[in-house]
């Protein structure tokens, strides 16, 4: 039997890099897909090349109200809701903390942090009681420093906070809690920092990573999996980083 056999799986963020690479995974081990992302035109590209049912929502994550539409659209068209993946977010052009734009720095936490949190008040009351799993979409810049990304790795600490902190309430209710922390992944956003930095940019990032090498899409989706598969029943409130090394020294 596949591992998410007639699970339903919300994905935000998820028409690409990482959410569109969670989908394809969970698709083939049989889940049932809520999947939610800016463009619906995007997220209908996306939906048909899965093997699975899916319900789509196009919204913004930055808005509350968009969360509760996804989980009453996962109760209304699959009975429930048993894994969410809350992977929307966004970057910022690298500047010194002193030199952010005001506008910059609070759209990067409204949508990197405070619509994690908007995701889980949603999400905790219909998952509780169902052994469902919330799996939290970080960074290796939310367990280290990242100069010249300071809004960025202050919302992504706290989105490990925040998932360290629902583990600790939810402990007892069946739900488990934990935060997947990549490092540079072959993602749209990766993409674009590596053409912005010219030529040799890609050598340049995976010079940072002791392997050497970026990551992709994939090996994240993997480390997704691990998080919110039924078998790992006894692990809640991680941060599990995916970074080639990265922290490990």
């Amino acid at each position: 039997m596949r591992r998410f056999e007639g699970a339903t799986v919300l994905i935000t963020g998820a028409s690409g890099g990482f959410g569109r690479a969670a989908s394809a995974a969970f698709a083939a081990e049989g889940a049932r897909l809520v999947l939610s992302d800016l463009s619906m035109e995007a997220l209908e590209a996306a939906a048909g090349a899965l093997d699975a049912e899916t319900a789509l929502l196009a919204g913004d994550v930055a808005d509350p109200a968009l969360h509760r539409e996804l989980v009453g659209l996962a109760q209304s068209r699959f009975g429930g809701l048993d894994v969410a993946v809350n992977n929307a977010g966004i970057a910022h052009a690298p500047a010194r903390l002193e030199a952010i734009p005001e506008a910059e720095a609070r759209k990067v936490i409204e949508i990197d942090l405070l619509a994690v949190l908007w995701a889980m008040q949603a999400q905790i009351p219909a998952m509780a009681g169902r052994s469902g799993a919330i799996v939290n979409i970080a960074s290796v810049a939310g367990v280290v420093g990242a100069p010249m990304l300071s809004p960025y790795a202050a919302a992504k600490h706290g989105v490990v906070g925040l998932t360290r902190t629902a583990a600790l309430e939810t402990a007892r209710t069946g739900l488990r809690v934990n935060a997947v922390c990549p490092a540079f992944a072959r993602t749209p956003m990766v993409e674009e920092i590596l053409r912005a930095g010219g030529e040799g940019g890609e050598e340049r990032l995976s010079g940072q990573l002791p392997m050497r090498r970026i990551g992709e899409p994939a090996e994240v989706a993997a480390a997704i999996l691990f998080a919110a598969d039924p078998a790992n029943g006894f692990m809640t409130g991680q941060a599990l980083t995916v970074d080639g090394g990265l922290t490990a020294g």
